[in-house]
């Protein structure tokens, strides 16, 4: 989902703009990617995850004097039963933290986590957005903010100086329109933009402060806006920096699993992991339904001109706080789900 810049919009073109903030989109994920093969896969004897990995292993030595009189406190106590399962927990632990300097079973596995949940989350997206509904309603955004750019300092001229002005603005709205006409074939929404676009062009005398910026908006609503928009882009890198981090420190996690304790912390640093994933999901979910209530509602009314404002704050604020709601509902559902489930196969060895 790609963030647009609209105040350099009427400078660098509205075309080379859309393929720029295409581009920058690409880029960031990409780069995103070879960051996870970097810490992960890349030299990891030498690099961050390599020494958090000889830190894991310093934990695990550390508490495996813990686990060994709990191991003989049931050995003696337990009828064999509970030590012979919880002698698993050493050989998973070794094996989980043992590194080639080309990952180990671990950071592979953790990546390979990574991936299916990156690739359920497109799959998810593409077939809930299979219209593109996201980029419609944002476009409708985009759209009044680029006619706002261009034509709102016409609004201080009069007579042919603003007859020329609006003309001059309205030929560069124009590629707009087609631009969007190429991406998303004939919409409404772009119909009803383009006809309250002319009526300006063509109106006469000077347009009023009111209809004007009904349509067009006030640069402090721009500004808003963009606010919103970067507080949405910053929320889904800081996603996607979490789930990083918690990578990283799973060594430390499978590290103190040794501990003769109930909750293993290699659960919750999965939980944890997962939960960053729901919200990641999440939120991609609700940020395609509730734009394809706008697309499919009010932006199909040609005579409608609906205030999309609720929407961008909708992205900015409410879209993140829920998804992390529920990606911490569903964390805590996943760690009761893993735990009961450690304790019955513990029981049933």
């Amino acid at each position: 989902m790609q963030i647009y810049n609209w105040q350099i919009f009427a400078q660098l073109g509205i075309n080379d703009t859309l393929n720029n903030g295409t581009r920058t989109a690409r880029s960031i994920a990409e780069s995103w990617d070879n960051q996870w093969l970097d810490l992960l896969q890349t030299n990891t004897s030498n690099n961050l995850y390599g020494s958090l990995t000889n830190l894991g292993v310093f934990f695990a030595v550390g508490t495996l004097l813990f686990f060994m009189v709990q191991w003989l406190k049931d050995l003696i106590y337990s009828e064999y039963s509970r030590p012979i399962s919880a002698f698993i927990w050493p050989f998973v632990v070794v094996l989980l933290l043992s590194n080639s300097g080309n990952g180990s079973i671990l950071s592979n596995l953790t990546l390979g986590v990574r991936n299916f949940i990156n690739n359920v989350n497109q799959q998810v997206v593409t077939t809930a957005d299979a219209n593109q509904t996201y980029q419609q309603a944002v476009s409708m955004s985009v759209a009044e903010e680029v006619a706002g750019s261009l034509l709102r300092p016409c609004q201080s001229l009069s007579g042919e100086q603003q007859t020329q002005c609006f003309a001059k603005a309205s030929d560069q709205i124009d590629d707009l329109w087609q631009e969007y006409r190429n991406l998303y074939g004939n919409k409404t929404w772009i119909d009803r933009l383009e006809n309250q676009v002319n009526q300006i062009r063509f109106g006469t005398g000077i347009i009023s402060d009111t209809t004007f910026n009904a349509f067009l908006g006030n640069t402090v609503q721009t500004t808003i806006k963009n606010f919103f928009f970067s507080l949405q882009y910053a929320f889904q890198n800081l996603i996607e920096a979490t789930m990083l981090l918690i990578a990283a420190l799973g060594p430390l996690a499978v590290g103190g699993s040794l501990l003769p304790v109930t909750g293993k912390p290699i659960f919750a640093w999965l939980t944890g992991f997962l939960s960053a994933g729901i919200a990641k999901i999440s939120f991609n979910i609700v940020a395609v339904l509730t734009a394809t209530v706008i697309v499919n509602g009010p932006a199909q009314d040609y005579n409608a001109n609906p205030d999309l404002m609720w929407f961008i704050i909708f992205l900015g604020i409410l879209a993140p706080l829920l998804s992390l709601i529920v990606a911490g509902a569903g964390g805590f559902a996943v760690f009761n789900a893993i735990s009961n489930t450690a304790s019955l196969v513990r029981d049933r060895i």
